[in-house]
């Protein structure tokens, strides 16, 4: 499906979400990357066979520094 050199990472690596972005619709929270994964600003995700990871986004920055 990747035609870029080096290759982005599948939808099943870990890294699936270090692909380059292929589609953005910033109005609606998401992006499409180049293997297939739709990317969403809270960092949920679907992948290309269905299957959606919930959002994974640490804790603020702020709550780190108290």
């Amino acid at each position: 499906m990747c035609q870029h050199q080096p290759p982005c990472p599948s939808a099943d690596a870990v890294d699936r979400d270090a692909a380059r972005i292929v589609a953005t619709f910033c109005e609606q929270g998401w992006s499409l990357l180049c293997n297939g994964v739709i990317l969403f600003e809270d960092t949920g995700e679907i992948l290309p066979d269905g299957t959606m990871i919930e959002p994974h986004r640490g804790p603020a920055r702020h709550a780190l520094a108290a």
